[in-house]
């Protein structure tokens, strides 16, 4: 099976044109590197130069798919042009392949060809001279410095400088892409966030709202009713502030509106009394310290208030207990409510609730359990959060 050469790169192709013909134009004027009395020039006829002339054109075609051949296949052509009278176009190209060489090859010989060039400058500058004893022997050694490794010190800084800027544009790109990753990563933090604290700020108003109207539009008693819209007009001026109050937030852009403040554990207190207004009959318990860190705070309401909405929209008639206990460096929260078959009016729910509450705890590293639990009373729906109390993300 023949071995087909790989396709020449168009550059390479003009270069290996211009140098035939360069030197084709040198033999036609008879401008030969040597003359016919030189003691190197074992071969006379003048047109012998041609053959390292042609093959070194030929090995042009390859400094660039074939580096390592084309550089093999030259210094055998330019030392069979040392034989001959000589062509400077010759000389010219093989210059080229070494440049090309170092630029193209594989690492290796890239780092081993200026080593070797280096020390053929050396040989070619001190053995002529320790030879002769003659200052013109260094004249040999500047023509082949000049001719094998000028250009492989120049192929070595060109590749160096070639390869820097690789690698600064694929640090670049990876910047970029980090970049990207990390604005993508904190836009859906923040759409979370927000979903959450739109959540738990209007769902328990809305949950109220839906319930009370049921009932007052399934009982035909006027106080029932007229309690029951008292209950709802509450619900709908306090849903409509939080909700203002965050789209205020939410569209200036300028900074100069002051956040709202967050909700603490001193607010619990409030926070079970609407529930007891809703109808639910709440008991809290709190044992904790003042100054928790603020994230633990915010989360700790937020699971609260959210547990009291899931209860008010799904327990049984009978006692929900709110418990904050403060140990062994974390906050625990606990909720429990009634569990089981309810009559009478009830707001759907869609999980998001418990996916919130889960998210905050684990924002800040801590465990969330809820499920249905025996106790002595009876079956009971349990919500339970530690929060370490440690400054974490803010939930």
């Amino acid at each position: 099976m023949a071995v087909r050469l790989p396709r020449p790169h168009r550059d390479d192709v003009r270069i290996a044109v211009g140098g035939l013909l360069g030197g084709l134009a040198l033999w036609g004027v008879g401008l030969f590197s040597r003359t016919p009395d030189d003691p190197i020039s074992l071969v006379d006829p003048g047109w012998v130069v041609l053959l390292p002339l042609v093959v070194m054109a030929g090995c042009e075609l390859l400094r660039r798919t074939r580096p390592r051949a084309a550089l093999l296949i030259g210094t055998v052509a330019l030392v069979a042009d040392l034989l001959t009278r000589g062509s400077l176009a010759t000389v010219v190209m093989f210059t080229d392949l070494v440049y090309a060489a170092v630029l193209y090859g594989s690492p290796g010989a890239a780092r081993r060809i200026p080593w070797i060039t280096g020390l053929i400058t050396v040989i070619a500058t001190v053995w002529p001279v320790a030879a002769w004893r003659k200052p013109e022997g260094l004249l040999i050694g500047a023509f082949t410095g000049l001719v094998t490794f000028t250009p492989a010190a120049t192929g070595w800084i060109v590749r160096n400088h070639r390869d820097t800027a690789v690698a600064e544009r694929l640090r670049a790109e990876q910047t970029a892409l980090l970049a990207e990753v990390d604005r993508t990563q904190a836009v859906t933090a923040e759409r979370a966030r927000m979903a959450r604290e739109l959540h738990d700020m209007v769902a328990n108003h809305l949950s109220a709202i839906a319930i009370h109207s049921t009932a007052a539009l399934s009982l035909d008693d006027p106080k029932t009713s007229k309690d029951a819209l008292t209950v709802i007009r509450e619900n709908s001026v306090e849903g409509l502030a939080d909700m203002r109050r965050l789209i205020g937030i939410l569209r200036d852009g300028s900074g100069e509106r002051e956040p709202a403040p967050a909700p603490t554990l001193d607010g619990l207190g409030a926070l079970v009394d609407s529930a007891r207004t809703n109808g639910l009959d709440v008991v809290l318990e709190a044992d904790h310290a003042d100054g928790l860190p603020a994230p633990v705070e915010l989360a700790a309401y937020r699971i609260v208030q959210e547990s009291l909405t899931n209860a008010l929209k799904h327990a049984c008639p009978g006692g929900v207990t709110v418990g904050i206990a403060q140990r062994d460096g974390s906050l625990t929260v606990r909720v429990s409510s009634p569990y089981g078959d309810r009559d009478g009016p009830r707001a759907p729910g869609s999980g998001a609730g418990l996916v919130g509450m889960r998210e905050r705890a684990a924002l800040l590293h801590g465990t969330f359990e809820a499920g249905p639990e025996d106790s002595p009373t009876g079956k009971i729906w349990a919500v339970r959060a530690t929060l370490p109390l440690t400054q974490g993300e803010d939930a």
